[in-house]
């Protein structure tokens, strides 16, 4: 597959591209992913265009971004994972790598957020050389929760963030190659 970055057994990982907008928008536009997200779903396929060149910005601008998941059965687009690159402080911390995942509803619960999130940790630790990675959750989250604790992270601390409680993870590299 084509700027394929990362390959697992049953998924292709690379950057978004103008031709996700129709997956863009069925993932962001559903209440249901947006439960722990601020509950505010996209209503647009210009809003999922504009959620395309955000994070093609970042690409550009940071080198990084959240990732395309495609099924490689059928090609379809499944959602992203990957990293951000955060810049503004959350939790008393700025500059980091934040992993992070979202999937279309119909493919929740089949250990694809994890499958993918863990190729993401192994391209994190030796491509990009990163010493470490940081993952956020709503405390209420409990799924997100699993995956982060299923890919090595390590539960820090409860913080809020935006008013609501969130857990803080975090992974280091040396813990990561122990796992």
């Amino acid at each position: 597959m084509a700027n394929t970055i990362i390959e697992t057994e049953l998924f292709y990982i690379r950057p978004l591209v103008a031709k996700d907008v129709s997956g863009i928008f069925e993932l962001d536009s559903n209440p249901k992913v947006h439960t722990y997200l601020g509950n505010s779903p996209i209503k647009t396929l210009a809003e999922a265009e504009n959620v395309i060149r955000l994070i093609q910005k970042q690409y550009d601008d940071l080198g990084i971004g959240r990732w395309a998941i495609i099924e490689k059965s059928t090609g379809n687009f499944v959602g992203w994972t990957g990293f951000k690159y955060i810049v503004e402080p959350i939790n008393g911390h700025v500059n980091y790598y934040d992993l992070g995942y979202r999937l279309i509803e119909r493919y929740w619960g089949k250990g694809i957020a994890t499958e993918t999130a863990k190729a993401c940790l192994k391209y994190a630790f030796e491509e990009l050389v990163l010493n470490e990675v940081y993952g956020i959750c709503d405390v209420d989250n409990v799924g997100s929760r699993n995956i982060l604790q299923k890919c090595g992270l390590k539960l820090i601390e409860t913080f809020d963030y935006d008013g609501t409680l969130h857990y803080w993870f975090e992974i280091k590299k040396e813990d990561w190659k122990n796992i």
